[in-house]
Parts: C-alpha cells; structure tokens; sequence
C-alpha cells in the first residue's frame, strides 16, 4: 500500500510531493484562491475525519483504516476494522467520530459486505485505542446496522453517515443499489435517508413509522447519497448521483419523498425518460441539480476562519467533474457558486481544524492523494 511508505520515507514523499504540486493542473492553478500542499498517498481512499489531536482516520476501499499524522507525515494501519466486500463500488465507506469521542474514543464505520440474500451496507462502532510501539486498535468493534434488504449487485452502496448537531441521533444513507423500485418501497431502508439512535436502534418518532413504513425511515425517494452534512443552523443537507444527468443537493426534511425514481432531472442510462421534478408533482425537488452529471462526493458545510468569505457554504467533490464545487446557502435555499477544476477524481471533502480544507482524491483513474487547500 501506499500509505505503508509514510512510517519509513516521509521526507522521500515530501520532496515529491512538492514537485508534483508545483505542476499540478498547470495554468488552472493560477486561477484558484487556494494553493495545493500534497500530503500524502492512499490506496484509494473513500472518507476521513479528523481526531481532535489534529490526526485524522482515513479508509481506504479495500478495507484499509489509517491513522495518519499530517504533522509528522506518518500513518499507521489500524487493526480491528469490519471485513469488506469491496467489488464494483463497495468498500469500506464513512468514518465518523462519536460527538462523545474525547471521553469514549468511539469511532462509526460504514461498509459493504455479502450476506443472506446478497451484499449490502452496514454500519459498525468500536473504540480507538493506541498501542504500543504506535499500534492502533478498533476494540470490541460490532456491527449495529444494517441496510434491509440484502440484494445482488456492487453498487450505490452509499453508506454516509451524520450526526445531529446535539448528539442524540445518528444519520445514515442507504442507496437504492441500482434496483431502482425499492427507494418507494416503505418497507425496505434502500433508497432512504435514516435517523437512528447512536446504538444503531431505530430512533423513537420517525416521521413515517405509524405510517407502515420500516421505523428508521426519515426520507425516501434517493439513489446513490454520497454526502450529508448538517448546516449551522440544523439543517440536513444531502447531495446524491443521479442517473443520467440529474444529480441532485437536497434539503432533508422529515417524512418526504424526493422522487426517484419516479420523477429525475436526469434519465435512465437506457434512455428511458424519467418524469422531471415539477411543482405540485408530489415529490420533493432538489435545490440545486447538475446535467451533465458530475458525479458528486462528500459533503460538509464550512464554518471555518482560514477561508471567511465562504463561510456558510457547502462544498462538495466532483468524481467524473474532476473538480471541487461551493455552492452557497442562505437559510432553505442554496445556489451553485464556484467550481474548481482540480484535475483529479475528488472523492472527499473536509474542513480541517485550522480552517483549512482537505480533499482526498479518488484513486480510481487518478491518484489517491491527500491534499490541503489554504489560501494563495
């Protein structure tokens, strides 16, 4: 792997890091509010976090968790972490921290793997602990979840998970696995934003639940929701791939249906027409949407101090759109802002604890690298 040549050459990736970056994207670079510092190489990294000591967890698609070290240009594998099924696009997914992390060193994972009736999402927790000789565990790691049903196939996963900003709830996504039909089937988690508590039990007062629907239901009507972050004001944002054309960001909201595949901006990859999203048509439509797609990844919503004039925004990752895009919000509206070729698939975004904003390219078709977004 990559990442392994960290603990033993870090000044080696260091150096060729800077000649990398120095050439990266050519002219476009001169055109961007922000420099590009490359901090390290993943072997096809999905999502990461940041631990308050300013490490950061990182997973890797084949079912690598690492702990890495910007400062000091060194990670470590972390053992404990859930066997995968990573074909097609599962992997291992999402990493998050548990809002009571500095006291319970809990960490959330979510990932793809085979079972009765075949694969599916799950998610997990375990706690971090360190070892010695710098080994890092994930103890008494179980799974709490998982997507309902199990069906045959190797995509639209998703697995992204959010808490609520007061902790009590826990947010996960299930797409709908390219069999379309299930994200309108009430009694299925496919095609469905849930809300949970943080053992994995579906939470009391689910919008849909006396309704007949399986009782973790929040939403309905997605495909593939690769991102989902909550704003400053409490408001569950969510972007997801649509089909041909038509990716979407949702504002979530409580018990509504968001259409598919029943009404898309977007088509079927057959040429099919799928109904647009239209007024009074019952479904919930998306606040911002893309066509051409661009294959959207990663959410968060940034409140930090390095980058003030994009406070208040959401920034998102473009896989075929190689790019990072900011889109801006104000109160339940938002619209599309910039959008940044970087030259590379981008898979994931995040604020760091500085401010500053990290990216993590794909590997898939480009690099696997970590990168770090500060201003010119």
């Amino acid at each position: 792997m990559r990442h392994l040549l960290l603990a033993t050459l870090p000044m080696i990736l260091i150096a060729c890091s800077a000649d990398n970056a120095a050439g990266q994207n050519g002219a476009a670079a001169q055109d961007r509010p922000f420099k590009v510092d490359i901090m390290a190489d993943f072997d096809a990294p999905w999502a990461m976090t940041f631990l308050p000591d300013g490490r950061m967890l990182v997973t890797e698609k084949k079912g690598g968790l690492v702990l890495y070290d910007p400062a000091r240009k060194i990670a470590i594998g972390v053992g404990g972490a859930p066997a995968v099924d990573s074909a097609g696009q599962g992997g291992l997914m999402d990493v998050v921290l548990a809002p009571d992390f500095a006291t319970s060193g809990t960490v959330y994972l979510s990932w793809s793997e085979s079972g009765a009736g075949g694969k599916g999402v799950a998610l997990g927790m375990g706690r971090l602990a360190m070892k010695g000789g710098g080994a890092a565990d994930l103890e008494g790691f179980m799974t709490i979840f998982k997507a309902s049903p199990y069906v045959d196939g190797n995509g639209h996963y998703s697995g992204r998970i959010a808490f609520s900003p007061d902790g009590k709830y826990l947010f996960f996504t299930n797409g709908e696995r390219q069999k379309f039909d299930p994200a309108q089937d009430p009694k299925s988690t496919l095609g469905k934003v849930l809300r949970l508590n943080p053992d994995g039990a579906p939470a009391a007062g689910n919008p849909l639940a006396a309704k007949g629907f399986h009782p973790a239901i929040w939403s309905y009507g997605h495909r593939n929701l690769l991102g989902l972050a909550f704003d400053g004001e409490g408001r569950l944002w969510e972007q997801e791939m649509g089909p041909q054309g038509g990716d979407e960001v949702n504002l979530i909201k409580p018990g509504l249906n968001y259409g598919y595949p029943l009404a898309s901006n977007g088509d079927h990859y057959d040429g099919r027409d799928i109904p647009d999203h239209r007024p009074g048509d019952g479904f919930e439509a998306p606040k911002i949407w893309w066509n051409p797609s661009i294959s959207p990844a990663g959410l968060i919503h940034y409140s930090g101090d390095m980058f003030p004039q994009w406070k208040n925004s959401l920034f998102l990752g473009g896989l075929s759109g190689q790019a990072l895009i900011r889109m801006k919000l104000d109160g339940e509206k938002a619209e599309k802002a910039d959008q940044w070729d970087m030259g590379a698939r981008i898979r994931e975004v995040e604020q760091g604890p500085d401010g500053a904003l990290w990216l993590l390219e794909d590997g898939g078709g480009s690099e696997g690298r970590l990168l770090k977004l500060t201003p010119q």
